[in-house]
């Protein structure tokens, strides 16, 4: 060290010195100042990068709220599209049943009136027959009495006692 300072020269020292000025000088306005552009336009880029992936992932994030928005609406239509068929179906089949049920409850009250016809048409059959029985039963019971002219005196004679004249 101390011959460093025994070897010391101010004018050494005072063209270094300018020359050190010189050359930042010279590096500031043509190296450092494009170089620390540089670096600000590669740091503005990286910024404006992850401005963009923030927004980018703000996006998606709405997009998969969208999503499972329209998810849960196509889910609700559907349950709603099914609840309704339901419904639909179950309808078709009460008024079926309704239907079956009624033209049944005709088809039963036109046998039993059917019925009630046709037993009317036999007991006035039936009666007629045995109105007719009855005559031809009378007729020969009636003959075989009167066969005389004695009992049919008789018989007429009964008849006008039990006939009054009012």
């Amino acid at each position: 060290m101390d011959k460093l300072i025994n070897d010391f020269s101010f004018g050494l020292f005072f063209w270094q010195a300018l020359i050190l000025l010189v050359l930042l000088f010279l590096l500031r306005k043509y190296a450092w100042k494009p170089i620390l552009d540089s670096l600000n336009n590669r740091e503005e880029g990286i910024k404006n990068a992850l401005e963009s992936a923030e927004e980018a992932k703000k996006e998606m994030q709405n997009l998969q709220a969208d999503n499972e928005r329209i998810f849960n609406e196509a889910r609700a239509e559907r349950d709603g599209m099914l609840k309704e068929a339901k419904q639909l179906k179950e309808n078709i089949i009460a008024d079926a049943k309704s239907d079956a049920q009624t033209e049944a409850d005709k088809i039963v009250a036109q046998a039993q009136a059917t019925i009630v016809s046709e037993k009317k048409a036999a007991i006035a059959e039936l009666k007629s027959q045995v109105a007719e029985l009855s005559i031809e039963i009378a007729e020969k019971v009636v003959r075989k009495e009167l066969d005389s002219k004695d009992k049919q005196l008789e018989l007429v004679e009964s008849m006008l006692g039990d006939v009054t004249l009012k």
